[in-house]
């Protein structure tokens, strides 16, 4: 394990130097989680562009394909699962169906409703961006021995759990 300064540590370092009034501990952690959500989302989005499709289109996909058989779900719970407006699904949904990753078509228990159903080609798709993806991330995640991996886990499962009750 490297017990080296980083950019983190610096720029914490800076604002003592100016602000030495400040807490700056918060500053330490998120700047790094940060930095490494953004290192390791840019990857995924490499491995995701070689599949011809975007990290949005990858959370329709999976969000389908977590869905279990038959892989639908209305537009309505799409976005709301992906926390999106309804244009912001549409276009992604415009997109996928383009490409033939997804079906749209009338809902049976709503006249007025539709579903959308991952393709087989979709259904391919997904499987291997899944496995890409998680690859891509283990290729980080690895660096640290498993202990403390769980460790993380956990330390950051307590962190968010926090978060969402303020």
């Amino acid at each position: 394990m490297r017990d080296v300064a980083d950019d983190v540590d610096r720029i914490v370092e800076q604002w003592r130097r100016e602000r030495p009034d400040l807490e700056t501990d918060a500053m330490a952690v998120f700047g790094r989680v940060y930095r490494l959500a953004r290192i390791v989302g840019d990857r995924q989005e490499r491995v995701y562009g070689a599949l011809g499709i975007n990290r949005g289109e990858f959370d329709v996909l999976a969000t389908l394909r977590r869905a279990g058989a038959p892989f639908q779900l209305s537009p309505k719970a799409l976005a709301a699962s992906l926390m999106l407006t309804s244009g912001g699904m549409t276009g992604r949904l415009d997109r996928l169906e383009r490409a033939g990753l997804v079906a749209r078509s009338p809902d049976p228990a709503d006249r007025r409703g539709l579903v959308i159903t991952l393709t087989g080609a979709g259904r391919t798709l997904i499987d291997e961006a899944v496995a890409v993806g998680l690859a891509a991330q283990r290729e980080v995640l690895e660096r640290l021995p498993e202990p403390r991996r769980r460790q993380l886990a956990a330390l950051l499962r307590e962190l968010l759990a926090a978060a969402e009750e303020s």
